[in-house]
């Protein structure tokens, strides 16, 4: 007899255990930053109509498939088809490559999360040079938030080529990191399901609270009518609506094998459809939700730094001009500009280069996302915050939470193949084989701690997963509908749930979201074309700013590898299973 799979205790701690997963790091820190880009408030257009014709119909079917096989992403593929094996084998790598860089973020959080509690914040203030007679240069071309991060987080290298050594301080982080999501994972969904309550529901309480203080914080307002504010004319651009279906894309986390191994757990009978939708529309309101919290401190950021821009003109004129104390303030500032040039033209020209052009609209449009939003843009609106300790823990324990959450999702798909697998099973015990998984991530993990550690996280970043996995779901879309059968498929569906599959859903998966897919994949190899030479962007510690190179030819053969290691899965595991079966064939045919 097979032995009897684990479940989940409860239909809700599969939903908290998807939603974990799936709201993460992406939804605080890239969702903010489309909105910013592609005109406010009108991104939501395309981004809803994306959530409907391509997030909830893969979702469902990835839960689907799950529920209906019963196996990890691997074992499920085999079983629709022998010839898909390698569906399921690529899922496994581009999980294998996320875990290897993503909890490289948690270990930057809970290094973030530890100097919270220094007073003042050592992001707050320039250090002291040797001489202790001003500030250390480079920190002064560019700002205490960017010098921390740089320098001291990371403590950059000016180029991929110059990897460095290991920085022990986040390399010890990294370890931290890692043994964290060891003990989360250890029981598999024994330990998994009581872990996704925290999870899941305490970022919720901290965007909550934050929202509260984004509210009430100078300049708030601002942000928020940014936001709000929609512009219409990006519903013409393309680009507005590939971003928006590569968002939801990505945001659900399809493709991985994650959904399928936590909907393998599930009772036969569970409502996955529900579920689905469920999972599909918290994420997204997740997204706008954490995006009002972003823009309320983006308001107060952009204001502040309007106003500290103000007030330097306003000093420098006053002091140039002998103006008296309190003359000029910000409303009358252009017409004694103007009043200044026309009356003293030869000393305006001298003091005019000092003179900054203050715009709060510039400051508002600096769009940021990724690293750069989460640990410097945030970091420089703490810092001007009251009580800053108290903001800076809570979201970076946030961040830590969201990572976290995500990564237990990330490693189930890796896992849950190999304890499907009864050879490795046999061998290992559970808790052995998610030890040596998490040792293994870790140990590669270690190259992101180099000085050039934080280029490669962006090479991982960018390209790991991309194109895999457009090309995986389509896999899965085509394998399901066409292969598979819908009409088979429905009827697995019906036995299973004893509910039928309505026309929206055949018709998204028969013909809708494949040719969505397809246009994606082929915009993003055009775009990688058209590009030319890939390029990065370098800290330059002289200049105090980021400076853009080309990738040498090692990083870009590191590139080409990542993305064939994992596409070449799909043809090489339907070629294998080809030559093994003509190889069967031949050793049991008559001999004549």
């Amino acid at each position: 007899m097979e032995k009897t799979r684990p479940l989940w205790a409860t239909p809700l701690q599969f939903v908290f255990a998807c939603i974990s997963y799936a709201v993460g790091l992406g939804n605080v820190w890239r969702f903010p930053y489309l909105c910013q880009m592609y005109g406010g408030g009108s991104f939501l257009v395309p981004y809803i109509i994306m959530l409907v014709v391509e997030g909830m119909p893969l979702l469902y079917l990835e839960l689907a498939v799950g529920q209906r096989m019963r196996q990890g992403s691997i074992g499920a593929w085999r079983t629709v088809s022998p010839y898909l094996s390698g569906v399921g084998v690529a899922s496994v790598v581009v999980s294998f490559f996320l875990c290897m860089y993503y909890n490289v973020v948690n270990a930057w959080a809970f290094w973030y999360l530890f100097h919270s509690f220094q007073d003042p914040l050592p992001w707050s203030v320039c250090p002291l040079n040797g001489n202790r007679t001003g500030y250390i240069e480079e920190c002064e071309k560019a700002s205490s938030t960017q010098y921390f991060w740089y320098r001291k987080t990371l403590n950059i290298s000016p180029s991929i080529q110059e990897s460095g050594a290991v920085q022990w301080e986040p390399a010890l982080c990294l370890i931290l990191a890692w043994l964290v999501v060891y003990l989360c994972i250890l029981r598999g969904t024994e330990s998994t399901g009581k872990v996704v309550y925290f999870t899941a529901l305490l970022p919720y309480c901290v965007l909550i609270i934050y929202l509260v203080r984004g509210l009430t914080l100078h300049g708030a307002t601002n942000g928020l009518a940014y936001m709000f504010t929609p512009k219409m004319e990006q519903l013409a651009n393309p680009k507005a609506w590939i971003n928006a279906a590569t968002q939801i894309f990505f945001s659900l986390g399809l493709g991985f094998g994650s959904l399928i191994a936590f909907a393998s757990y599930n009772e036969p009978s569970n409502n996955c459809q529900k579920h689905a939708i469920i999972v599909s529309i918290i994420n997204s309101s997740t997204s706008i939700f954490a995006s009002i919290v972003t823009f309320s401190i983006y308001g107060f950021k952009a204001t502040f730094n309007y106003e500290s821009c103000l007030n330097k003109v306003i000093l420098l004129l006053t002091n140039s001009f002998d103006l008296e104390d309190g003359f000029l303030t910000a409303n009358n500032l252009e017409q004694v500009k103007d009043y200044l040039a026309s009356a003293y033209p030869s000393k305006y020209s001298e003091v005019f280069p000092q003179i900054k052009n203050c715009s709060l609209e510039t400051e508002l449009e600096t769009a940021v996302q990724g690293t750069g939003l989460a640990f410097i843009v945030y970091t420089e609106a703490i810092k001007n915050m009251e009580v800053s300790q108290l903001w800076s823990v809570l979201y970076f324990f946030m961040l830590l939470l969201l990572g976290i959450g995500s990564m237990l999702g990330n490693t189930a798909a890796i896992l849950t193949p190999l304890t499907d697998s009864k050879v490795i099973s046999s061998y290992l015990p559970k808790e052995a084989i998610s030890g040596l998984v998490c040792l293994a991530n870790c140990a590669i993990g270690m190259l992101f701690t180099m000085e050039a550690g934080s280029y490669w996280f962006d090479i991982f970043n960018d390209y790991a997963a991309t194109l895999s996995l457009l090309l995986i779901v389509l896999a899965e879309t085509v394998a399901v509908c066409y292969l598979y059968g819908l009409s088979r498929f429905e009827s697995d569906l019906k036995a299973m749930t004893g509910r039928a599959l309505n026309w929206y859903w055949k018709a998204m998966w028969g013909g809708v979201s494949p040719l969505l897919i397809i246009s994606l994949f082929i915009f993003y190899l055009s775009d990688y074309i058209i590009t030319g030479t890939l390029r990065y962007q370098a800290w330059d510690a002289a200049q105090g700013q980021l400076v853009t190179k080309d990738y040498p030819p090692h990083a870009l053969a590191v590139i080409g590898l990542l993305v064939a290691a994992s596409t070449m899965c799909i043809p090489l595991g339907a070629l294998g299973t080809l030559i093994t079966r003509r190889l069967k064939r031949g050793d049991t045919a008559p001999v004549a």
